[in-house]
């Protein structure tokens, strides 16, 4: 029972830290990482709780990167999190969300959505830490939408009315700043990016290239197919595989049960056996 990829308020999750590893833990977790988006401020209590509930807890975060004009997340994991320029990246991309943020609520208020900007900061626990979920959030409360997932096919996705592009960290740059902390860089849930074959595989090559490890055989509520597709893709580019629910809270659409993720394919290679904290 291993979750490598979900999040708590410190980014855009419901529960708390400790109580991401208690919920976990009473699934029948034994390992787990919190992968909060570009923040690791929610690691020192979520690493205290799974002291006292005997869990074992990797350093994870979830990176913003752009790669060729789209937005892709690279999750880090077994880091060294007090590492200064891995700390340095993070501080930067997390500069730009309320930038992004005043865009977007710009664009909903010429299509006759007002309030989106306070609405939405209003939802983010931490304001630098506001998304587009938030975004999302506020959308579904106020009666535009019926759910996250209507939020961003009508508003909010690459190519919406609402959408604004932004410019993250770099994939290199993001890979760099995961190895230079003594971590393993993923490639987050890499079925749900609608990419072509050509730009997967130009994807993982530079990945690869970059010192990239390895990429999410299983994210959220992905299927047996994409497993067996996926790990086959990871044996391909010689990447090792892992697994994360993706959960925010219950009932998300695209996240899994927090703690249960499937057994990965026999040609995997998991990435936690390559996992160097205890």
């Amino acid at each position: 029972m291993i979750d490598l990829h979900c999040h708590s308020n410190i980014s855009d999750g419901l529960l708390s830290p400790a109580e991401v590893v208690r919920l976990a833990h009473a699934n029948g977790c034994t390992l787990i990482a919190l992968t909060d988006h570009d923040h690791t401020g929610g690691l020192a209590e979520a690493r205290a709780e799974a002291q006292k509930c005997g869990i074992r807890l990797i350093n994870g975060v979830e990176i913003s990167v752009t790669w060729r004009k789209r937005t892709v997340h690279i999750v880090g994991l077994d880091f060294d999190d007090g590492n200064e320029d891995l700390q340095k990246l993070l501080a930067g991309v997390r500069k730009g969300r309320l930038k992004r943020l005043e865009a977007i609520a710009a664009k909903l208020e010429k299509r006759g959505i007002s309030g989106a900007y306070e609405g939405a900061l209003a939802l983010a626990a931490n304001p630098e830490m506001v998304s587009r979920t938030h975004v999302a959030e506020f959308l579904i409360n106020a009666g535009h939408v019926r759910n996250k997932q209507q939020a961003f096919t009508k508003y909010l996705g690459d190519g919406k009315p609402a959408s604004v592009p932004h410019e993250w960290a770099g994939l290199a740059e993001a890979v760099a700043a995961v190895n230079g902390a003594g971590g393993l860089a993923v490639i987050a849930h890499p079925m749900r990016y609608g990419f072509s074959a050509t730009a997967k595989r130009n994807l993982f090559e530079e990945f690869k290239a970059a010192g990239g490890a390895a990429i999410e055989v299983h994210s959220g509520n992905s299927d047996k197919n994409d497993r067996l597709n996926y790990a086959l893709l990871a044996e391909r580019y010689g990447l090792l595989a892992s697994a994360g629910s993706d959960f925010h809270r219950q009932g998300d659409y695209s996240g899994g049960i927090l703690g249960a993720c499937p057994e990965l394919p026999g040609n995997c290679k998991p990435v936690w056996d390559f996992f160097q904290t205890a």
